[in-house]
């Protein structure tokens, strides 16, 4: 018969066993991605310690999530860093010290509220005496930052959120150069990030700072905006993705191919049906998966990344799909994601002792600062429904708009891409001669080379993604548009001229380089097509053939260009 003290230490060790599993079903419940009864499913194996992961937190997702932001900030500010002094910079193509300039006229004169407002951005309180130094330092603490977060999987809502600042202040300026959907993407992204983190510590694994799931969710909220901002959009737009004909065009019209787009062209029919059909799959049923449980919102997460994978394959897109990549990963959690961490890592082993202290019940209880950050959670999840309301308004809207943002800071953005697709793709080709007059068969037209873009017909296709050459992706747009509508093309036939260094940098190859300045420049309309694997042609090494349309502009000179450039207050090229 057993003694009492060990009838008491039996019972005391049910009731133990008891909470701990109390403990486990209700962090279970709050997530609506999680099973909210245990099952086969509910634990994971951790054959290494012999402990059941739990499924529903996210302290390792976490990490995930701020390595791939950081990554992604990283390789914007690299971007910005070698990009922006030409196209925003003293000697840019649009200074931004012009565009402050102006914004400061527009609200009065007075460098305030309005001018923040209007345009945020810390460059308002810089000197702009060397503008080129300001944006420089912007990058480069950028690039630090977040080669830091990148490294060390952690951050603090301190970093990121000078993260976010730094990245604001560049676009908010860039005008042009900064017009694209995936700038919002990424502010939308680091904005979200600043609350994955605790306000200081960088611990990887901060005990007193669990993830919330607050957080998490405005994540996948994020991914289900995008992808059915996405597929609305082309639903609504270009009747080619209703006839399922897109894909016909689509790899060889993209703003930059690269070496796979030109196989996938030549894919047959019934594939690119196919795909099309996916990317309708995926883009209009799929997110809704992220609502239906936790295994259906990891195979919204699966379905997503391969898709995304399969975009950067086929293309250079900039960072646009290695950034829609990050919202999908709020949708594993730490069991899910486990095998991406070393099984004698240090991540690893303080989550299985969170785990099993939770389990046991030895869950600290919450101190003052956890309380507030409570707060602070259900404010931000209030800030999201508040302004995801006009955000879903437009996605119900037959007139939906795409790429744009209902708040100054971008908190919260509308998505969407290729609601129409080009069936043609047109290239504008810079000529110039040293010729005093332009005319006559005898003059000899060298042409100029942009870094990535399509030129020479033997240049094999580039590949840049993650990384993004902005003026190469803004000569596509101006090819199908005209000059008076892209004035600034004719700004750079100008500075090409003055055989300008900072516009050259831009560019692939300069024919008169250590030579005499070109006399003449003029814009070449061209039709490009993929040249068809086992031609003539393709025997010869060209991966494109083309034919002229005309010209894009006419042949310009300097002293042509003198009151052009003087209307638009240019400086005038070669006075710098």
């Amino acid at each position: 018969m057993a003694s009492s003290s060990e009838s008491s230490e039996n019972s005391e060790s049910f009731l133990r066993k008891r909470r701990g599993d109390a403990l486990v079903s209700d962090s279970l419940s709050h997530d609506s991605c999680s099973e909210t009864v245990q099952d086969e499913d509910s634990t994971k194996y951790d054959k290494k310690v012999g402990v059941s992961l739990q499924t529903g937190t996210y302290w390792l997702t976490r990490i995930v999530l701020l390595r791939a932001i950081a990554f992604i900030y990283f390789v914007a500010f690299t971007v910005a860093y070698n990009q922006n002094k030409q196209l925003i910079g003293e000697k840019g193509l649009m200074p931004c010290k012009d565009y402050l300039r102006s914004v400061k006229r527009y609200v009065g004169g007075k460098i305030g509220f309005a001018a923040l407002a209007y345009t945020p951005s810390v460059l308002w309180f810089m000197d702009w005496n060397d503008m080129d130094a300001n944006l420089d330092g912007i990058a480069l603490a950028g690039m630090a930052l977040s080669g830091f977060v990148l490294i060390m999987g952690s951050a603090n809502m301190i970093i990121m959120g000078v993260l976010w600042i730094l990245y604001h202040s560049i676009v908010n300026v860039g005008q042009l150069w900064y017009s694209f959907g995936w700038e919002s993407q990424l502010l939308e992204s680091g904005f979200l990030g600043i609350f994955l983190c605790p306000l200081w510590s960088l611990s990887p694994m901060p005990r007193r700072c669990p993830p919330s799931l607050v957080s998490i969710w405005t994540f996948r909220w994020l991914i289900v905006r995008i992808m059915l901002g996405a597929g609305l959009i082309k639903i609504r737009g270009d009747r080619c993705w209703r006839e399922l004909t897109c894909m016909d065009f689509h790899y060889e019209t993209q703003p930059v191919p690269n070496p796979m787009s030109y196989y996938m062209h030549r894919s047959p029919w019934w594939f690119h049906r196919f795909e099309t059909l996916s990317n309708h799959f995926i883009e209009l049923v799929v997110p809704f998966f992220t609502f239906m449980g936790r295994r259906m919102c990891m195979l919204n997460g699966v379905l997503q990344i391969l898709f995304q994978v399969v975009l950067i394959i086929s293309g250079n897109l900039s960072f646009l799909n290695w950034l829609t990549i990050v919202p999908s990963l709020a949708c594993f959690d730490d069991a899910a994601l486990v095998f991406l961490f070393h099984r004698s890592g240090r991540a690893r082993q303080t989550l299985l002792q969170i785990q099993t202290e939770e389990a046991s019940g030895l869950k600290p209880p919450p101190s003052k600062g956890m309380l507030i950050r409570r707060v602070l959670n259900a404010s931000l999840g209030i800030l999201i429904a508040y302004l995801s309301v006009p955000v879903v308004m437009n996605l119900l809207s037959s007139r939906q708009m795409m790429n744009t943002s209902f708040d100054p800071l971008r908190i919260v953005n509308t998505y969407g891409a290729f609601g129409s697709v080009t069936k043609e793709r047109t290239e504008v080709v810079f000529q110039g001669t040293l010729s005093v007059n332009h005319t006559g068969e005898e003059v000899i037209w060298e042409e100029y080379e942009f870094l990535c873009k399509p030129g020479a017909l033997d240049r094999r296709p580039c590949l840049i993604s993650p990384y993004h050459y902005r003026l190469d992706w803004l000569m596509w747009f101006a090819a199908f548009q005209t000059y008076e509508q892209s004035e600034w093309v004719i700004h750079i036939a100008g500075r090409l001229l003055a055989n300008d260094s900072t516009v050259l940098s831009l560019m692939g190859h300069n024919p008169f380089q250590s030579r005499e300045k070109p006399r003449w420049i003029r814009g070449e309309h061209f039709r490009y097509k993929f040249t068809r694997p086992g031609s003539s042609s393709a025997a010869q090494g060209k991966w494109w053939v083309r034919k002229r349309i005309g010209p894009f502009f006419p042949p310009v000179n300097l002293d042509g260009l003198r009151s052009y450039f003087q209307s638009r207050s240019w400086p005038l090229p070669g006075s710098y």
